[in-house]
């Protein structure tokens, strides 16, 4: 008798196929279905060709081809395609059987597939999967939460094909309950849309700033790479910037400046929001991509408003030096914001999620993979408690060591008309988070002048509100049914 597969797999993309020949390749036994069912036919005839890895041809001969309790792993389109998939699997499972999907799914839609399969018996497993098609064949970063009682059933499985650290240790381990995974790697994708874009900054300020060509680019960015900054994103920069084409054409030069997205940054910039966290790089590299989106307009703008800039009136060396500060800690700011925004999440949903854990996860196979991680793991083993890294005093003392780097970098291209947005929105969340007294005050009397909102004072304790007649006909009433 054929011997029954280890875990099944929907989905043949190429992130799907990577992922099963990196569970064969652990001598996992993995049985596939896909909806077009010719994808399943041309796997097992082409990559997956000698291998473990059985085929089959409808959903029924999938649950039927699994070992007890059976494991799932779901790699389609997040959304109603994944809602399809789980509909169809439900009637055919068994209490106690897994599914994992393993999409870009948003963590909403994991908790209420958590609850949904569990009221039913089932168990259900959101897993955020990072590294992309490498990382899927050779070892990704992997962020498993949702039902508890799942983990130890695919704990072997996820772990031995998850990327691992030097001494070992797996980048995968247990996030949290219900949507914690898939939140945390929805934040990991935040914070690698703002890695690319202070990245993308300093490049244009070393080309339109200084004229640096992309070889001299290329070179400064393998030296940054050496030290604070060594990362993944940095060394595939570099190697972008020397790439020539088979016709001896600069690969990046024929490249249209309009980056797209696929949503997890805006769901960052939304969940920071809906958590009152001020996740403002994120956004800022959202937005920019939304404006680099808009080609059309620009050249139209540049041609009727002009786009001449001044020259960067810094000597090179000294201002290639404060552009690689600036960088530094626009980056350290972008992680802060991100990870407090993750403790807001674990404190509203009680996932109590370990955060130096957590930095560990990205240390390899992820696409924010960094040295700067261990760092980050550091001050939270220091204070597990730490309200944000830049309290720390490791990324303290880094920041007043880049502070001027920093300041210079941002004045050079206001002057320069050089768009900054990263750089400058981490600069401005820098100042008010240390500014002991901000113009809130003000805010809050016109609210309260315009909307009756009430305001509290310096002079009484925080939760006691007040209100005043700004204009003596307005009485006492105040605004209790509605926010502004």
């Amino acid at each position: 008798m054929e011997t029954k597969a280890d875990i099944g797999l929907i989905g043949l993309a190429v992130m799907g196929q990577n992922l099963v020949l990196n569970m064969n390749d652990h001598g996992f036994k993995v049985a596939v279905f896909n909806r077009t069912t010719s994808k399943v036919d041309d796997f097992l005839n082409g990559p997956a060709k000698g291998t473990m890895v059985a085929g089959t041809h409808s959903v029924e001969e999938l649950v039927g081809s699994l070992k007890q309790p059976r494991k799932i792993m779901v790699m389609v389109k997040a959304g109603g395609p994944v809602d399809a998939v789980i509909d169809q699997l439900t009637p055919l499972l068994k209490p106690g059987d897994i599914i994992i999907d393993g999409g870009n799914s948003h963590y909403e839609d994991t908790r209420r597939r958590t609850v949904d399969l569990e009221a039913r018996g089932l168990l259900f497993i959101g897993v955020g999967v990072s590294g992309g098609e490498e990382g899927a064949r050779n070892g990704p970063a992997m962020m498993p939460g949702g039902s508890p009682a799942a983990w130890p059933l695919v704990k072997d499985i996820l772990q031995a094909i998850a990327a691992k650290v030097e001494d070992g240790s797996p980048c995968c381990t247990w996030v949290g309950s219900d949507g914690a995974g898939h939140f945390v790697k929805m934040v990991h994708n935040g914070i690698e849309y703002g890695d690319m874009q202070v990245i993308a900054e300093a490049y244009h300020l070393l080309k339109a700033g200084l004229g640096m060509s992309e070889d001299e680019i290329a070179a400064t960015f393998q030296e940054w790479k050496n030290g604070d900054l060594d990362s993944y994103l940095m060394e595939i920069t570099a190697e972008i910037l020397s790439h020539v084409d088979e016709d001896g054409m600069r690969t990046l030069g024929v490249i249209l400046d309009a980056a797209s997205q696929k949503g997890t940054g805006k769901w960052t910039t939304v969940a920071s929001l809906d958590f009152g966290q001020p996740v403002t790089l994120v956004a800022e590299a959202v937005y920019a991509r939304i404006v680099s989106s808009l080609k059309d307009e620009r050249v139209c703008a540049a041609a009727k408003i002009g786009s001449d800039t001044l020259p960067i009136a810094v000597e090179r060396e000294a201002f290639v030096s404060a552009v690689r500060d600036a960088l530094y800690a626009s980056k350290i700011v972008s992680y802060a914001q991100g990870f407090m925004l993750l403790r807001a999440a674990s404190d509203e949903f009680g996932w109590d999620l370990d955060y130096g854990a957590t930095a560990q996860l990205w240390r390899e196979g992820a696409i924010i993979k960094a040295a700067f991680l261990d760092d980050i793991t550091a001050a939270f083993g220091r204070n597990p408690d730490l309200a944000s890294l830049v309290l720390d005093d490791f990324f303290s003392a880094a920041l007043a060591r880049t502070e001027q780097g920093w300041r210079t970098t941002v004045a050079a291209a206001v002057v320069a008309g050089l768009p900054v947005p990263a750089y400058s929105t981490a600069l401005a969340f820098y100042d008010a988070y240390r500014t002991e007294s901000l113009p809130a005050n003000l805010i809050q009397a016109m609210r309260d002048y315009f909307g009756a909102h009430t305001y509290e004072r310096t002079d009484r304790p925080r939760g006691e509100w007040f209100h005043t007649d700004w204009t003596g006909t307005g009485g006492d009433t105040t605004a209790t049914a509605y926010s502004a």
